[in-house]
């Protein structure tokens, strides 16, 4: 399709994620305390979403406990600032396997299986605008490593996520799980149009160089809304990219821990940031009130 650059652009900004990155910097938030306030700082910077995960407060280790999760949102939520809550809901689908020549049994550490109910649950309790939805299974990064999300498992989390009138981001690795997007849409589980983050550069999935890039924006229908990150030292090209590409910008310590050589960024720096490169191409910063408008979400408080 033809790319028509954006002139109005929302950027989310992705708080802590779920890789081994506490301890490589100190702006990596763990506590529900610590990442409510790097989201708070990161709105007051430009971003209109938060994306949030949760962490062992102790260890920094990924966590899907919904008590962490309520902390985090009504923390966020009673700040004196706006912005649209975006949780994941890509944990417990994560399997590592034993050595080749013996796969059998999981290697427990590291293996997080869970049902699609027990996946969804903290977006049940919490009621964000916004929950991610990561579309199709992949090698992963690291080791034998295994992300899992199976047709049957996507349909289930898409189908409970569109009942609780929470709006999925689709997560697209690679355009077959654009494909199977689409394929979700047909059927009826996700809304038309829907709202896609385009990941790029994440070993093994789509790889960060733009012939790859253009590739997945094409897959991506007329009507949608996508957004576009790429890891590490691309993170700032890639927001330049996709308003290039008519998409959205996302940043942030879940994505790159650099500011620039040698510094360690904060999640408001990194957003600060992507408020020049996009204001410098010409385009103007959305505020989290419009960015509802334009997605159809509804600010609510949880049950």
């Amino acid at each position: 399709m033809p790319l028509t650059m954006s002139r109005e652009v929302f950027i989310t900004c992705a708080v802590t994620g779920s890789g081994a990155t506490q301890d490589r910097s100190p702006h990596v938030p763990r506590s529900p305390k610590e990442i409510a306030e790097s989201a708070i700082a990161a709105a007051r910077a430009g971003a209109a979403i938060v994306h949030c995960h949760v962490r062992d407060p102790d260890t920094g280790a990924p966590s899907r406990r919904i008590d962490l999760y309520r902390e985090v949102t009504d923390r966020i939520r009673d700040a004196e600032v706006d912005v649209v809550l975006n949780l994941t809901a890509g944990m417990g689908g994560d399997i590592v396997f034993g050595p080749t020549d013996a796969p059998l049994p999981l290697n427990p550490k590291g293996t997080d299986m869970a049902g699609a109910e027990e996946r969804v649950a903290h977006v049940a309790e919490c009621l964000p605008e916004i929950c991610t939805l990561d579309c199709g299974t992949m090698n992963f990064a690291e080791a034998d490593y295994v992300m899992t999300n199976t047709p049957g498992m996507l349909r289930a989390m898409g189908r409970m996520m569109t009942d609780l009138g929470v709006k999925p981001e689709i997560e697209a690795f690679d355009t077959g799980h654009l494909w199977f997007a689409k394929e979700l849409v047909k059927e009826g589980i996700l809304d038309s149009p829907a709202l896609v983050q385009l990941c790029m550069g994440v070993p093994w999935g789509a790889p960060d160089d733009l012939n790859t890039f253009i590739a997945m924006v094409n897959n991506v229908p007329q009507d949608w809304t996508f957004s576009a990150f790429a890891l590490g030292r691309n993170q700032m090209a890639y927001a330049a990219a996709a308003v290039l590409a008519g998409g959205h910008v996302r940043v942030g310590l879940e994505d790159n821990l650099w500011l620039d050589k040698g510094v360690l960024a904060t999640n408001a720096q990194l957003v600060e940031r992507a408020v020049g490169v996009i204001e410098g191409m010409g385009a103007r910063i959305m505020t989290p009130a419009e960015v509802r408008a334009k997605l159809g979400l509804v600010k609510r408080a949880p049950r």
